[in-house]
């Protein structure tokens, strides 16, 4: 009796904990919506404090339970409100510069380039950039180097040593607790699976790896030397001899210009501002300054719009989410922006390994639909590969950052035999009865049949032949050209505009403005699809993920993408078009 009670007890305090809990989140939710517009009336800096990750678009009202929760704050920050920042401060007189406080900064090369190039316009309003960090990643340095002054912790840190890339493979592993992968590729580039059949990259792997991370380090290089007066070579050398040990060596070679403790920094704010002391300054954070009204802003009552349509994450059938590219989402929103009138352009803009081989071809058909009714621009972001190239091949004009990852034409199809798991590990065995010859194809608990391989293996080939006639059809080339850079061969932005890959240089804003080109547009707003959903029910589809997903990142930190690669597995179904499952480049 006494333990019933005591389960009774704890069960009602349980719900009524979660009541409450209920009532405090929805309270947090509805005191979280965007605040009405503000207006300066006293030069400011705006202060742009940059870490964590970046993504091309965040949800802005969204709730972060395990963040408000913990009193952690929400590390993610949109591309297009820094970017939209930025564009504004230029032309707003109150602010007369911008402060760049950058720690961990969790980005591609080619969103880090987005970012450079709309500080770099910045600047030529004559206002300046002042960066301090007390260490500096070499992501973050490469964003600081545009700054008119980049300043470091004496006693803190610079990373400089180049680009590296790492494959973890899985296959002895695998073998050790009984699974077998059954792979059926086409393209001798496509280095997706990999990671289950080999131990190390296949020689055609490295190449094109070599390749690719060569062309997205002499465009660092480029930028870097030219914002500190320095040669290519002369900027390599010093990397390649590891001569960066202190803040100082970076100050001696010309790399940061200033050794300053924090009260220091301060000082140089307080002089750039011509002011007496530090507490006369006026800070305003990004955050707070997407609230101030922008006078340049296009008219929200304007009546043609051009629709920017944002598709990141991988490519999977049905809904999706902000992060996750679901087919029945996005060609939503493609169709939406197509039949809407006052639309009278589009921009698609990915940021995507690939996925579902199904999942691309439906996003590709909404995407032909409306290239014919009006202009259609694909904006790429870090990576817009394989399937991710799929969908954006019949774009009218494709553009690109030098150091955007893109390409991977190519093909697979993967299925785990679980066999030897079951019965040698486990202890288990199956029987069966079946109606037909392949009613059990694709099952786990045994090996592909020879017949049954091929099977799989003619699908895969259609699919690759499928994939290569639209790039060609899209491209304005020959199929056989197209299956000369395919084979799932991964190239960068610079590599890709001399094999017709991408049109032109240049991201999300120059994009829009090439779409309004095309569209003979001058007057025009802009549109973001799919529109993005109320903070309650944001919360209510997050509540099952947000906790486990947000304390396995905490937990694992980096390796969290070791964790996510193996997860993603089981997301897999039918033949893929995508890139290595973790793919990075430090």
């Amino acid at each position: 009796m006494k333990q019933f009670l005591k389960f009774t007890f704890a069960s009602a305090l349980g719900l009524l904990v979660a009541f409450f809990s209920l009532i405090a989140i929805v309270g947090l939710i509805a005191s979280s919506g965007e605040s009405e517009e503000i207006q300066l009336s006293e030069a400011h800096i705006l202060k742009l404090e940059l870490s964590g990750s970046v993504e091309d678009r965040v949800a802005g009202n969204s709730f972060d339970i395990y963040g408000e929760l913990t009193g952690s704050s929400k590390s993610e920050m949109g591309l297009n409100d820094i970017l939209s920042n930025i564009s504004k401060a230029k032309n707003d007189p109150k602010i007369l510069g911008i402060y760049l406080e950058i720690s961990y900064l969790s980005a591609g090369f080619a969103t880090i380039e987005e970012i450079r190039n709309a500080l770099i316009d910045f600047k030529e309003s004559g206002k300046f950039i002042s960066s301090y960090s007390e260490v500096y990643s070499q992501r973050a340095y490469y964003l600081a180097s545009v700054a008119t002054t980049i300043c470091i912790y004496p006693e803190g840190a610079m990373e400089l040593k180049g680009l590296n890339s790492s494959v973890m493979f899985y296959t002895d592993a695998l073998k050790k607790i009984g699974v077998e992968p059954q792979i059926i590729r086409h393209g001798k580039f496509k280095s997706a699976v990999e990671p289950y059949m080999l131990t190390k990259m296949s020689d055609a792997n490295r190449e094109q790896v070599e390749t690719y991370m060569g062309s997205i380090w002499e465009q660092f290089l480029i930028n870097v030397a030219k914002d500190r007066e320095l040669t290519s070579e002369e900027l390599n050398n010093i990397v390649d001899n590891f001569d960066v040990k202190t803040p100082a060596d970076a100050k001696r070679l010309g790399l940061v210009d200033e050794l300053f403790y924090r009260d220091q920094i301060q000082n140089h704010l307080v002089e750039l501002m011509e002011e007496d002391k530090f507490d006369d300054l006026n800070f305003i954070s990004h955050a707070k300054y997407k609230r101030v009204k922008n006078e340049n802003a296009r008219d929200k009552f304007k009546k043609d719009k051009i629709a920017v349509i944002y598709a990141q994450g991988q490519i999977e059938s049905g809904e999706g989410k902000e992060t996750v590219i679901g087919s029945e989402r996005i060609s939503r929103a493609i169709r939406k922006a197509r039949l809407d009138e006052k639309v009278k352009a589009i921009v698609l803009r990915v940021n995507s390994p690939g996925g579902s081989a199904l999942a691309s071809d439906v996003i590709w058909r909404e995407m032909s639909l409306a290239k014919d009714a009006k202009p259609v621009v694909v904006s790429m972001g870090d990576v817009a590969a394989s399937g991710g190239y799929y969908i954006a091949c019949d774009a009218d004009k494709i553009y690109a950052s030098p150091s955007t990852i893109t390409g991977s034409i190519g093909v697979f199809g993967i299925l785990m035999n679980l066999e030897e798991l079951y019965t040698d590990k486990l202890g288990l065995t199956f029987d069966q009865v079946k109606t037909n010859k392949f009613a059990d194809l694709g099952t786990t608990t045994r090996p592909l049949t020879e017949e049954e391989y091929n099977i799989i293996h003619q699908g895969v080939v259609e699919v690759y032949e499928t994939f290569t006639s639209k790039v060609a059809h899209g491209r304005k080339m020959t199929q056989e050209s197209v299956d000369a850079i395919g084979q799932g061969r991964v190239w960068s932005g610079t590599n890709s505009m001399d094999i017709n890959l991408i049109d032109a240089y240049g991201g999300l804003e120059q994009a829009i403005k090439g779409a309004a080109e095309l569209a003979e547009m001058e007057d025009y707003r802009l549109y973001e699809l799919p529109e993005i959903k109320a903070p309650l029910e944001q919360l209510l589809e997050e509540l099952e993920t947000s906790f486990s997903t947000s304390i396995m990142k905490y937990t694992l930190g980096d390796e969290y993408k070791h964790y996510k690669a193996i997860n993603d597995i089981k997301h897999l179904k039918g033949i893929q078009v995508r890139m290595p499952f973790q793919f990075t480049i430090d």
